[in-house]
């Protein structure tokens, strides 16, 4: 299997790597390790470049198939058992850190205050959604959503990650904050997300290290979907990738 670098340290922006597999059908090649997220959990799949013999190779899409990281380039392929040197595309992978992190401190906060469940999210780089089982929402209440938000934001809370075995980890109370379970039966270790003193999910995608880094908050929009499903809309503030 591929070893996945990017689960144990988010800040990885170049990598060496062994291509395992060459498909031309597909013009995708797997990687003995990678620091490319395939996608899932509403964050997006990482962009970037192989270095091959000097030229670069730009990555348009990395998604997993059948427990397989697929990596697929513009342009011609580098031979299995060859080594490249991978390279995100740092900026926008930093941009979804901090917006997923972001919408882990709405969670928290949602959660820990107003004891809603999440029902969906999604996200792209500095902006997201994230739909609550609330029965009503209003401005007033998105405007202290917001200001509570950006309370944790400013508390500097650390981020931890863990794998724990399946077992131990469902048995961590509320660990699991969406209205379905979304873990399939096969997976036998959890990958845990703490913001500590605030959230703990179960989750796959990347984080930036403590709150502080996501920046401002703002709530862009809010909308009902349904009876009981209310969606609110955020933003962030563009800073430093290096901040």
């Amino acid at each position: 299997m591929t070893d996945l670098l990017y689960q144990t340290d988010s800040n990885i922006r170049e990598f060496e790597a062994m291509v395992v597999t060459a498909d031309p059908e597909t013009s995708a090649v797997e990687l003995n390790r990678t620091a490319f997220f395939p996608g899932g959990g509403g964050q997006p799949h990482d962009l970037g470049w192989f270095a091959v013999l000097g030229q670069d190779t730009p990555v348009t899409r990395v998604f997993k198939q059948d427990d397989r990281i697929w990596h697929v380039l513009e342009g011609r392929l580098p031979a299995e058992g060859s080594v490249v040197l991978g390279r995100l595309d740092w900026a926008r992978r930093y941009a979804l850190m901090r917006t997923h992190t972001a919408l882990h401190i709405l969670c928290g906060v949602v959660w820990r205050d107003y004891g809603a469940q999440v029902t969906g999210g999604n996200m792209d780089p500095l902006e997201g959604r994230m739909d609550f089982e609330f029965q009503t929402m209003r401005q007033e209440l998105v405007t202290e959503i917001e200001t509570r938000v950006n309370r944790e934001v400013e508390a500097a809370r650390p981020i931890r990650v863990a794998v724990l075995p399946r077992q131990e980890a469902f048995g961590i109370p509320d660990l699991i904050r969406t209205k379905i379970n979304l873990l399939p039966e096969g997976i036998r270790a959890v990958r845990i997300v703490e913001i500590v003193g605030l959230d703990l999910q179960a989750d796959g995608g990347t984080h930036v290290a403590g709150t502080q880094e996501v920046g401002r908050m703002r709530v862009a929009d809010y909308k009902s979907k349904g009876k009981i499903n209310k969606r609110i809309y955020i933003s962030l503030e563009g800073r430093s990738i290096d901040a």
